[in-house]
């Protein structure tokens, strides 16, 4: 519940602050005739759209476990970071349109100073709340608003490329205008791709790394009784991770030794990472070294 509060004061922030800069680009767009303005003010307005469904992505997978749902609903995360991806590439494919569009007709104006300054501006802006947003997802472990936060810094690169664009039409070169749109569409489309392929390892049980996996051995034979692991597997279920672990133990220990030592193996795992959301413990009798 926490996260999801955190989620959700630092979405609401970022709407807030994408409408209006939003507005104000897109206005400086058409005062400063600049179609790369232009497309940056829509970019920018779609982060408000994804952000609106981060709020959602976040409200759903806090949901606790339920009847339909026994494992949690964790993996509603990955799923809206993949929408976001594709509004993201979406987003990147207009905006290329659009700079072609304005090539191919040769309907090529020279921007005005305030499409300068409101690139500055977004620059400055954008990169300020990729850096508050990707802070908050990392503590939460949120894959939707870190998708989030990559579109914030996606939008601070586009409007690197806009403020170049603009500048380099001012001096004369017209043709940068829609040529920096261009450029903006791809970095876009990139990130897009990027992050649509890091979401779908959270919908098809990867592996944890190789460091929790280090982790996971360590504490188990940390346990006293735990003679050796005869299997371990993990999985990742949208941010958070699934452990199963058989152990052996001596051969000739009661069913309540071993499941004594099972709930210690148990408890010291979902209690030492974080990350970890459940550990079942399976106990195998180690003959070879009964006594």
């Amino acid at each position: 519940m926490e996260n999801y509060k955190l989620g959700t004061k630092v979405s609401i922030i970022t709407i807030i602050i994408n409408v209006i800069l939003s507005i104000a680009k897109v206005i400086a767009g058409v005062i400063g005739q600049s179609s790369a303005m232009l497309a940056d003010g829509v970019h920018t307005l779609s982060d408000v759209l994804t952000t609106l469904v981060v709020l959602v992505g976040l409200k759903v997978s806090s949901k606790e476990a339920d009847d339909n749902h026994p494992y949690g609903h964790e993996k509603y995360e990955p799923i809206f970071a993949k929408i976001l991806s594709i509004l993201l590439i979406i987003t990147g494919l207009l905006i290329g349109y659009e700079g072609i569009k304005i090539l191919i007709t040769g309907e090529i104006k020279t921007p005005g100073r305030i499409a300068l300054i409101a690139a500055l501006i977004s620059i400055i802006t954008k990169e300020a709340m990729f850096w508050y947003t990707i802070k908050a997802a990392k503590k939460i472990k949120s894959f939707s608003m870190e998708a989030d936060a990559w579109h914030h810094r996606s939008d601070a690169l586009s409007s690197i490329g806009t403020f170049v664009g603009i500048l380099g039409a001012r001096m004369g070169l017209r043709i940068l205008d829609p040529i920096a749109a261009i450029v903006v569409s791809i970095f876009i489309i990139k990130v897009g791709v990027d992050l649509y392929l890091q979401s779908i390892k959270g919908l098809v049980d990867e592996a944890a790394d190789d460091e929790i996996i280090s982790k996971i051995k360590e504490l188990t034979f940390s346990v006293e009784g735990v003679e050796d692991i005869k299997e371990l597997k993990t999985r990742i279920f949208g941010n958070r991770i699934y452990v199963d672990i058989d152990i052996f133990v001596k051969g000739n220990l009661s069913v309540i030794e071993g499941h004594e030592i099972a709930e210690k193996v148990h408890d010291l795992i979902e209690n030492t990472i974080e990350d970890v959301k459940h550990c079942m413990v399976h106990v195998e009798p180690n003959q070879e070294n009964e006594e």
